[in-house]
């Protein structure tokens, strides 16, 4: 049930095509770790980085928003989004971190509430924006997604099986009005 529930919340909002994906103001770059746990370069990272660098230089965004985890010493997602960024020529100064996207919920609505995004194309892989487009929908957040590409379902096995449980907690925490973990002061974003 939660899988067509969220599935649902995607048709004719997501992109693969960067050509028809409608312009926006921002991009919100939802999290993953730079590397496997083997030390190998994550394939969702590196193909989240190429698609929002892909937006940005077809004139799709103007800024960019990398949402991820840094709770821990050692493991910096949203710094090291920028960095991959800034090296595969997008400018510093329109890249925005958000250090506190614990979770796609957290993203979402620090998007709106700290940074005042409320119009915006997600960059994910397609069953990660099908959950990132669900709540923002139920969160007051105008929002289309980009699809990156996808790695093969071998390789990506243990996330798709992650992805189901994770959509069940979507659903969930929409239910139950979970709220998000932190919020902190307002980042401006360009030159509103």
């Amino acid at each position: 049930i939660c899988d067509t529930i969220i599935e649902s919340s995607s048709v004719g909002v997501v992109y693969t095509n960067v050509e028809k994906v409608p312009a926006k103001r921002t991009a919100l770059v939802l999290g993953t770790s730079l590397k496997t746990r083997n030390g190998h370069m994550n394939p969702y990272f590196y193909n989240r980085m190429s698609a929002v660098v892909a937006l940005y230089k077809a004139g799709k965004v103007k800024y960019i928003i990398v949402s991820g985890d840094n709770s821990r010493v050692g493991y910096d997602e949203s710094t090291d989004m920028k960095t991959m960024l800034v090296k595969l020529g997008v400018p510093e100064e329109v890249i925005y971190l958000d250090y506190a996207g614990f979770r796609t919920l957290d993203s979402v609505v620090r998007c709106k509430e700290v940074f005042d995004q409320k119009d915006i194309i997600i960059v994910s892989q397609a069953f990660h924006n099908q959950r990132a487009l669900f709540l923002s929908q139920r969160k007051g957040v105008s929002a289309v997604g980009y699809n990156a590409i996808d790695v093969n379902r071998r390789y990506g096995f243990a996330v798709h099986v992650r992805e189901k449980l994770a959509k069940v907690k979507a659903v969930v925490d929409i239910v139950f009005g979970v709220k998000t973990k932190f919020f902190g002061p307002k980042i401006e974003v360009g030159n509103a």
